[in-house]
């Protein structure tokens, strides 16, 4: 069925135009190994897409011009990051538009747990951010060093949104096996766990895994809708419409006239559209309004 007109959004992954993609993503390519990754690109995943948004300009106002993105294509509220000053600045000026999230490295060990805690007193947290393959060094899914950032968060009742599957920068992909998740699922049943940019090639898996566990969910970051994976779309059309949920990419690799030109061509059923778009979102991240 079309995707229908006038249907309120709920963004999970969308951010500001960045100054420097290149300073942005410096705690990635500190680890990358070949010259086209480390000279060439402007952000580490650049050989996947097409028209990437352009940096920000001097006098432009970054939050004013996601807002405006924003309203032009329905997304009521998009979750952000509040790791630096502009996403804490927007969290305080527009808290009916913004929720925030913040990136974690659990390899920072007790420092990390502090500032989930501080992070949720400041700035109400909806949920930590985890990039497996990104960690330097690496921690998988499973690894030791995460542990205790699954359990803060459950402390903190917030959900986890962490990669899976084979990442876009050039980087390792052992930390990001999709099987690594059975495993924490088990060890935390409380925990909700929302999975990024794909789990391919081990969508099936995925599959089977959010049948299995009831608190995992899958979210379509970094991903044209034209190109999101079949196993994905076949499962929300039967058995996991309350499973998947809606992330963009912009503007870190997509621009939102490219994603939403994309979007009416997913065949979705009519009554998975209402809980992809929105009602999935705010119900992990407890918006209520």
């Amino acid at each position: 069925m079309a995707m229908p007109k006038n249907q309120p959004i709920i963004d999970t992954m969308i951010g500001f135009p960045m100054g420097s993609k290149k300073e942005v993503y410096a705690f990635i390519t500190q680890q990358l190994k070949d010259t086209e990754s480390k000279e060439e690109f402007t952000f580490p995943a650049q050989y996947m897409f097409k028209d990437v948004p352009d940096e920000a300009h001097d006098g432009e106002d970054p939050i004013k011009v996601t807002l405006d993105q924003m309203d032009k294509y329905n997304i009521e509220i998009g979750m952000i990051g509040v790791d630096g000053a502009q996403g804490q600045k927007a969290i305080t000026d527009h808290p009916d538009r913004f929720v925030g999230t913040l990136s974690v490295d659990p390899n920072r060990g007790v420092d990390a747990l502090r500032d989930m805690t501080k992070a949720k007193e400041m700035w109400d947290i909806r949920s930590i951010g985890l990039f497996p393959s990104g960690t330097y060094p690496q921690v998988a899914i499973n690894g030791k060093q995460m542990y205790p950032v699954y359990a803060k968060a459950c402390e903190l009742e917030v959900p986890v949104f962490c990669c899976a599957g084979v990442p876009g920068p050039r980087l390792k992909m052992e930390p990001q096996r999709v099987e690594h998740i059975d495993e924490v699922m088990y060890d935390f049943p409380e925990l909700v766990f929302v999975t990024r940019h794909g789990c391919e090639p081990w969508t099936e898996l995925a599959v089977k895994l959010m049948l299995k566990w009831p608190n995992l969910y899958y979210s379509t970051s970094a991903f044209a809708p034209r190109h999101y994976n079949q196993n994905i779309i076949n499962y929300a059309n039967s058995r996991g419409a309350d499973k998947v949920l809606y992330a963009g990419y912009y503007p870190m690799g997509m621009e939102l006239s490219r994603i939403m030109g994309d979007m009416p061509g997913v065949p979705f059923n009519e009554d998975v559209w209402p809980k992809f778009l929105y009602g999935n979102a705010a119900k992990i991240l407890k918006i209520t309004k």
